[in-house]
């Protein structure tokens, strides 16, 4: 959004969900695209709970606009919506469709081990992520990249590519391409029991689980009956096994070793519940760990 505020086009509304209820008060909180909007004077703002209804889309039937451009609304758009302005409905979409369609694309690319990652610029239709495209940027993912990196990356790669597709879809020069009926995957959304570590996977697969869910759920172990979250880690060794899945087998330059069900992960940065993240070596400096365990 700043990206468009930013630009020659005229924004004319913004729409986003009503505030919601967070953190420990539950106190109603804005969204963060709210939050900007209100900060430019005279910008209409809609908040309507639904969009099924001519009084929900009321807003939009007002403003007129020649296009739409949705960005991690959360709801899929009724068919009177895709209808409404001239140029249609445009996505920002953090995968390389038709691969990771759906609610968690940069989760699920880090989680499958993808080299590489990128963003879509499409068009909407009735379906999950199933409309034409305009064009997409590809970016490789780096070894050591969590989720929070990857979608600020991902993030000011497809405020530019936004700007380039309006240009070339108002102008002519980018034609909406039907994507490939190969290669379809979808990315189911992250449910927080998924982030429970299993040390009995192999170091490649838990290395890879803590950084997709970095910064949220986190990847979570027991140890000596508390949850602590795994913050930052490295593959130590990606074969062999050293002893029983989970046992710490001391502190090293690359971290905390823990023994996996194949290979050695270094633990880097944890957190214990209630208490601040601190380093691997801070935290085994104050836990007793010889001949410990993390428990799954």
């Amino acid at each position: 959004m700043r990206a468009l505020l930013g630009s020659r086009h005229e924004v004319v509304g913004v729409l986003t969900q009503p505030d919601r209820p967070a953190g420990r008060g539950r106190e109603l909180r804005a969204s963060p695209v709210k939050l900007l909007a209100a900060t430019r004077p005279n910008l209409p703002i809609a908040q309507p709970p639904t969009l099924k209804t001519a009084e929900g889309r009321a807003a939009l039937a007002e403003w007129r606009p020649d296009l739409l451009v949705v960005v991690a609304y959360g709801l899929i758009l009724p068919s009177d919506v895709l209808r409404l302005p001239r140029l249609g409905c445009l996505n920002i979409h953090g995968s390389l469709l038709p691969r990771w369609r759906g609610a968690a694309p940069i989760h699920r690319a880090l989680l499958a081990g993808d080299a590489e990652t990128g963003i879509t610029i499409m068009q909407l239709d009735e379906g999950l992520d199933t409309g034409p495209t305009l064009l997409e940027r590809r970016r490789p993912i780096g070894p050591h990249e969590t989720t929070g990196d990857l979608h600020d990356a991902l993030a000011e790669l497809g405020a530019v590519a936004l700007l380039e597709a309006i240009e070339g879809l108002a102008g002519g020069t980018l034609v909406p391409r039907a994507q490939s009926a190969e290669g379809v995957t979808y990315a189911a959304k992250i449910e927080k029991a998924e982030a429970r570590v299993d040390w009995n996977d192999g170091a490649v697969v838990l290395d890879r689980r803590i950084r997709a869910f970095n910064p949220w759920p986190m990847a979570e172990t027991r140890f000596a009956g508390e949850n602590v979250r795994l913050l930052r880690a490295r593959v130590s060794a990606p074969a062999g096994r050293a002893a029983e899945p989970g046992t710490l087998l001391g502190i090293a330059d690359d971290g905390l070793r823990v023994a996996c069900g194949e290979g050695v992960l270094a633990v880097q940065e944890m957190q214990r519940a209630g208490k601040r993240p601190v380093s691997a070596r801070d935290f085994a400096n104050a836990m007793r760990i010889d001949g410990l365990r993390f428990e799954s």
